[in-house]
């Protein structure tokens, strides 16, 4: 490929010449070569050292290349780069649809599996079941929807479950005695929190339900904030003085006759660390980010885990029930002192039928159940930690397939001058750390905003992931409109609800849920969070 670009290049000048040149690229294979020989140099008949001719980047001496070639050559170097960083960009956010998919399709499972168990457990009530089908429907319903980014107050959904389900169940015992008004219903249905009529099992499911979807919920968004930072920094341009340097290091051997020299290590490792300075400021913000969605995934198989919170719900469901028609004749004797009596015709207490009191088992977990979990939450956890030093270990995965490799190269590799060993030392990661950087000049006083706005990006969901784990579910405003849009993040056909910031699977912007959270530490976290993002954009 370069040989070819350089050969091309070339053919637009036309200069007095003293001696043919050899010359191919470290990556031209076989394909990239002449038609003659399969093997040995590419060797270009209009090629020729000239004597003196000025350059302006590589150093003066015999060369076949001019000023203009350097320039052209400068932007070649920057482009093939960027399609490297763009490649490497695409695989990892390849890995990380890959592990959202995965988790995706498996907390689908769960919800389907227990929703199917629903019928099992509770078919026994009889017309407490088949007169309120649509009601347990709705439940999963709406924690599907809440899990695909819908913007529901997870802790306001469950608690209108047992509202409704306890003006049904009211109102099924009581319908021999007399009729109930929608007002006597309320009445009902207000003394919940006091009279507890179904028992301790609504509060134990919702704080159990809400914190493994707020987590699943959360877990998934994260992956997809991630792909889609990965894809905008990605497409972050390259400086005119980082196309300048990589020109030095790829095409300079070229046009001083040393095209089977390759660049020495330590010299393409101080290149590259210049060129992406700025990008591997990500590293401390991304780490954390990895970090959290490793908590998170841990929370999974603790105790309660994910698959046991969900499978339980149908039995949660019935010994709330049938706590309830147990203690029918206690709980209408309160109501009818808090709300009165219906009616005339009501007597007494309403008496749950007999065949209101046939309840199922609870379902056993199939046994797969546990291992799969396992299996998810390993596979998770290892990729997330191959992902976890991307950033900084990027140069010297761009280095791997231009640069020299072993101890016995190194008084052997083309150093940025002729071929010999590279002397100066390599520079740290980051952008401060370029500031004596001998191959990129660098102004570290002016980062790139794109990129400080996408280290914002990933603390604000690392936040987010750090209250779920708590079973908090805190949205935060974005503090530009930078990530919005479409673009290629994880957001399936269907599966996102809202719009928002980035591709996100889940979108935060218009999520109201506050489950269990209260209104102070909310604000609290999101006032935090202002001087640290300006903090980031003026570094």
């Amino acid at each position: 490929m370069h040989g070819r670009r350089v050969a091309e290049l070339q053919k637009r000048f036309v200069f007095f010449c003293h001696a043919p040149v050899s010359l191919h690229t470290p990556l031209a294979g076989p394909a990239h070569r002449s038609t003659g020989a399969a093997t040995g140099p590419l060797v270009l008949t209009d090629c020729y050292t000239c004597a003196g001719e000025p350059l302006r980047t590589c150093p003066q001496g015999p060369t076949c290349c001019t000023g203009p070639m350097e320039d052209s050559l400068a932007g070649l170097g920057a482009r093939e780069t960027e399609g490297l960083i763009r490649e490497a960009g695409r695989s990892l956010q390849a890995g990380l649809m890959g592990l959202y998919r995965s988790f995706d399709s498996y907390f689908m499972d769960l919800q389907a599996q227990s929703e199917r168990s629903l019928q099992e457990v509770l078919a026994p009530l009889g017309p407490l079941y088949s007169q309120n089908v649509a009601l347990y429907a709705d439940l999963y319903a709406d924690l599907r929807r809440y899990y695909r980014g819908s913007a529901l107050n997870l802790d306001e959904t469950i608690s209108e479950f047992w509202f409704r389900l306890l003006e049904r169940t009211f109102k099924h015992a009581a319908a021999a005695k007399t009729s109930l008004s929608e007002e006597y219903l309320e009445c009902v249905a207000k003394q919940r929190e006091t009279l507890r009529p179904f028992g301790e099992a609504p509060r134990d499911m919702k704080v159990k339900v809400t914190r493994a979807f707020v987590t699943a919920h959360a877990f998934a968004q994260g992956l997809s904030v991630g792909g889609e930072v990965v894809k905008k920094v990605s497409l972050v341009s390259l400086s005119p003085e980082c196309s300048r340097a990589l020109m030095k290091l790829v095409y300079c051997p070229h046009c001083l006759g040393l095209s089977s020299v390759k660049p020495c290590a330590n010299y393409c490792s101080n290149v590259m660390k210049g060129c992406l300075a700025n990008q591997a400021d990500l590293d401390a913000e991304w780490q954390n980010l990895i970090d959290t969605l490793l908590q998170v995934t841990s929370s999974f198989s603790a105790e309660p885990s994910l698959d046991v919170v969900l499978s339980s719900v149908p039995t949660r469901i019935l010994e709330a029930v049938g706590f309830l028609q147990d203690n029918m004749d206690t709980f209408t004797a309160k109501v009818y002192q808090m709300c009165g009596t219906p009616g005339e015709s009501s007597t007494g207490s309403p008496k749950p039928q007999e065949q209101q009191k046939k309840r199922g088992g609870s379902p056993a977990a199939p046994p797969t159940t546990g291992l799969r979990l396992e299996i998810q939450v390993s596979d998770l956890s290892s990729k997330l930690r191959e992902m976890q030093q991307y950033w900084v270990q990027l140069p010297a995965a761009l280095c791997s397939k231009l640069a020299s490799a072993g101890a016995s190269s190194q008084d052997k590799c083309w150093n940025g001058v002729t071929k010999a060993r590279y002397l100066p030392e390599v520079m740290g990661d980051g952008l401060a750390n370029q500031i004596n950087n001998p191959e990129v000049d660098l102004d570290i006083t002016k980062p790139d905003k794109i990129i400080r706005q996408q280290i914002m990006q990933l603390t604000i969901m690392s936040s987010k992931l750090k209250n779920a784990l708590d079973g908090n579910d805190v949205d935060f405003q974005d503090a530009s409109d930078d990530i919005s849009g479409s673009g290629s993040g994880m957001c399936q056909t269907g599966h996102c609800a809202r719009s928002g910031p980035g591709s996100y699977a889940f979108p935060p912007e218009d999520n109201r849920v506050r489950a269990g959270a209260e209104p102070q530490t909310r604000l609290h976290s999101v006032l935090l969070l202002f001087p640290l993002a300006a903090l980031l954009l003026l570094r």
